[in-house]
């Protein structure tokens, strides 16, 4: 008895034209939008194009709105950079958040204790290296164990960021002001001292430039440079690295040290250059976040300002909507997730495609 084919097959294609692939987006985006519509109109019964306006007004409405946007934009972006080298290795560092949080600590910590017994440019020189140091140990445990005893690293880099909350959590009544408060409050509210310099006058415009300047880096490294080939190889096949001579091990090691790095260059900006204090939630869940735009944009750094910004964009209209529409928080994240899902799902028509039975007959034929 001959067994009946399935009326279609999936099938992986081939690399498809950048064009085609940014039209399967777009589509994906403008169908989530029409749902968003929709459901908007039968729940709330207010029009969604006024909701998309006030979405729209809420991250550029006015010139602040418009540089805080762009401000949150190159954190995420930073912690997304941090965690890609990581991923494309095939090391799943889920650690984001502790190294950005032990990345502040340092920067706070120099701050504090530092502040008064060091010229301003030495201090922030100071928090500059041990912020990035911080950064890079905190990647360097979880990858040292992962190379020498190949333990989980999933598991390890998490629970790093437990270790690293509680840290904060205990300085943070160590160093509280004023005592029983609960709070550090403004580092050096009155000398300023430690507080990262502004560019020509902008206090958002440091972490933007940051952003760039380590999109472009990262992009370079990743693509063009020996490390990065060997990052690739690694995350293909171990074997076939060891067997080309790559030293894996080392290989490891290394990439996590530079993800922590950057993600303790990251505390830093949060630090000394935004919110001149340090708290246990500074972060924001931005180290969880990252994860989803490095896998959205395929360890593309360059793709990854388009994938930070359209969470972002989201995230600060959620506000506005609250204001203007008296609709809560969890409103404007149904509304992101059912975006993201069309996004992340449309992915899969890029890579793959659908082939009905008689289609795959003709061609037999």
């Amino acid at each position: 008895m001959n067994k009946k084919e399935p009326f279609f097959h999936i099938v992986k294609r081939d690399a498809l034209p950048w064009y085609q692939s940014v039209g399967i987006r777009a589509v994906a985006i403008a169908l989530a939008l029409v749902l968003c519509g929709v459901l908007t109109t039968i729940t709330t019964g207010i029009d969604p194009i006024e909701v998309y306006k006030s979405i729209f007004a809420g991250a550029f409405g006015t010139e602040r709105k418009t540089w805080i946007t762009l401000q949150n934009l190159s954190i995420l972006l930073l912690i997304a950079l941090a965690l890609t080298p990581a991923f494309k290795m095939k090391f799943w560092n889920i650690g984001g958040e502790g190294q950005v949080l032990i990345g502040g600590l340092a920067a706070g910590a120099c701050m504090i204790c530092l502040g008064d017994k060091l010229p301003n440019g030495v201090l922030i020189l100071v928090m500059v290296l041990a912020s990035i140091a911080a950064g890079a140990f905190w990647g360097f445990v979880p990858a040292f164990f992962k190379a020498k005893w190949n333990t989980n690293e999933t598991l390890s880099t998490l629970m790093m960021n437990y270790i690293a909350t509680q840290l904060v959590a205990f300085y943070t009544i160590v160093w509280e002001v004023p005592k029983g408060s609960g709070k550090i409050g403004i580092i050096n509210q009155n000398s300023n001292a430690g507080w990262l310099p502004q560019i020509f006058g902008s206090k958002y415009l440091l972490s933007i430039v940051v952003a760039v300047v380590v999109t472009l880096l990262m992009y370079i490294y990743l693509n063009y440079s020996k490390h990065g080939y060997e990052i690739s190889v690694v995350g293909e096949s171990e074997n076939t690295a060891k067997y080309v001579g790559i030293k894996v091990e080392k290989v490891i090691v290394r990439t996590m040290l530079l993800s922590g790095a950057v993600c303790g260059l990251t505390g830093l900006l949060l630090v000394g250059g935004i919110n001149h204090t340090i708290t246990t939630t500074i972060a924001g869940g931005q180290g969880f976040t990252g994860v989803l735009v490095s896998w959205m944009s395929k360890f593309n750094p360059l793709t990854m300002v388009f994938s930070s910004f359209l969470i972002i964009f989201m995230d600060r209209g959620a506000g506005e909507i609250s204001t203007a529409f008296g609709l809560n928080h969890s409103y404007a994240d149904i509304l992101t997730g059912i975006i993201l899902f069309f996004i992340i799902g449309c992915e899969f028509f890029i890579s793959y495609r659908l082939q009905f039975r008689k289609k795959a007959e003709k061609e037999v034929q």
